[in-house]
């Protein structure tokens, strides 16, 4: 059985990066930080397809003023050793660290968490505000495939200790199954970091009256000089994986996620940081539009460019989609959701053919889901069974069971409601439009 032990870092700046035990539910029964450590250390190693080793084979231990990590398995000792070296440069002094300086900064300024002891959202489960850095605890680190850009993570994410049961990524697994992305691959595909990494209540700190995580706290402080440059650091990072070959022309592909109708927050970063090369309009004003694609570099000297696309929020279309009588616009469920398909078909075509040009990839992913080379009005797929996914996503959104929420249907019961539609494909007409919309 092979073993690799590695010093994960020093206990004062660890400890900042990871959520206390007590933050957790009961259920997760964890005692202190080794055990935070642990947990996600573990989903780590499965969100990259290390199924060679369980619980029990990861230990983690504190001595002198440091945590060390020994992982031991099934798995080859050179995969122990890749994952364990990036593990601990991930959260190093030049990458999540970062965020420690953005923090401080906030709390020097007296605007850290400017509604604790209060509620700011109607969750049973939240509680009062509470905010505590978190770099995408839990997800891919060597073996991802693309990278989503989002704004903060939802405080229900340190309480249940993982990303897996959120909704928004049940729907995002959902949208790269239907791309044609295979089951024992969509965890390579789920990797994201937010330009805030702060968790806080959902729903109760970016949406207004209660925007407390503007662009301008993003672009202020985590986003600045070599101390606290936070999100372009850890963009270069997750967007060079150990296993992307050297003579690669890009990056891993990189979705810039919010819809102009709900968390529009890392587009506008996006724009406000890359504005000098971002495509404008008529008026000189840089764009950062849905469906938008091009490459970029993470740094001016980075080695590669990445190729994007501006996206939806991976949740949008459930929150604010809805039939409407223009198919051509948002907030249409139809036009939501083959956005949404498009944005996991790019991320499909870049794992399938790395040197294609974002443009490309863009096209052939409208193609498929639009009838068109560039996503513009209302999507009309050539092949019948993309038309009738189309219309079966859309039913899993428009009918949705509030405790806890989910959708009312399977993607295979809305398919077959789909099916046996008044109007076969078409999620607003008839016998399966949603008695609740006008």
């Amino acid at each position: 059985m092979a073993s690799f032990k590695y010093l994960f870092g020093d206990v004062n700046k660890i400890e900042q990066l990871f959520p206390p035990a007590e933050y957790a539910n009961s259920s997760l029964k964890f005692t202190d930080y080794t055990d935070v450590i642990k947990h996600y250390t573990c989903n780590s190693l499965k969100a990259d397809g290390l199924t060679g080793i369980t619980e029990n084979d990861v230990t983690v231990t504190r001595s002198e003023g440091n945590y060390y990590i020994e992982l031991a398995g099934k798995e080859l000792k050179k995969e122990l050793e890749t994952f364990g070296k990036r593990h601990a440069k991930v959260f190093s002094k030049k990458y999540a660290q970062k965020a420690i300086r953005g923090m401080e900064l906030l709390k020097k300024l007296g605007i850290w968490n400017p509604m604790e002891g209060f509620r700011v959202n109607n969750s049973p489960t939240d509680g009062t505000s509470k905010w505590h850095l978190f770099p995408s605890l839990g997800l891919n680190i060597i073996n991802q495939k693309g990278l989503l850009l989002l704004h903060y993570p939802p405080w229900a994410i340190v309480q249940k200790g993982t990303f897996e049961n959120a909704i928004t990524f049940r729907r995002w697994e959902q949208l790269l199954q239907c791309a044609g992305i295979p089951d024992s691959e969509v965890s390579f595909f789920k990797t994201f970091m937010e330009v805030s990494p702060i968790a806080a209540p959902g729903s109760g700190e970016s949406e207004y009256p209660n925007d407390y995580f503007p662009i301008m706290m993003a672009s202020g402080f985590f986003d600045g000089g070599p101390d606290r440059n936070y999100i372009r650091s850890m963009l270069d990072l997750y967007l060079n994986p150990p296993g992307l070959p050297k003579n690669s022309k890009y990056t891993l592909p990189l979705l810039v996620c919010g819809s102009p109708l709900y968390d529009p927050q890392s587009p506008g970063w996006f724009r406000v940081a890359y504005k000098g090369i971002m495509p404008q309009d008529e008026h000189g004003v840089p764009q950062v539009n849905v469906m938008q694609a091009g490459s970029f570099k993470v740094f001016p000297d980075s080695k590669r460019e990445t190729p994007y696309l501006i996206s939806n929020h991976m949740i949008a279309a459930g929150v604010t989609g809805k039939c409407t009588n223009d198919p051509t616009q948002i907030p249409d469920i139809r036009k939501y959701e083959a956005q949404d398909l498009v944005s996991a078909t790019f991320l499909k075509l870049y794992a399938e053919n790395p040197d294609i040009s974002p443009e490309e990839a863009k096209t052939q992913a409208c193609q498929r889901w639009f009838g068109n080379a560039d996503g513009s009005g209302a999507p009309m797929p050539k092949d019948e069974n993309d038309r009738l996914t189309i219309c079966a996503l859309a039913q899993m959104d428009l009918f949705f069971e509030p405790n806890p929420p989910r959708p009312k249907y399977t993607f295979d019961e809305a398919l077959q409601r789909c099916k046996t539609a008044t109007k076969p494909g078409d999620p607003c007409f008839g016998n399966i439009k949603n008695p609740d919309e006008n």
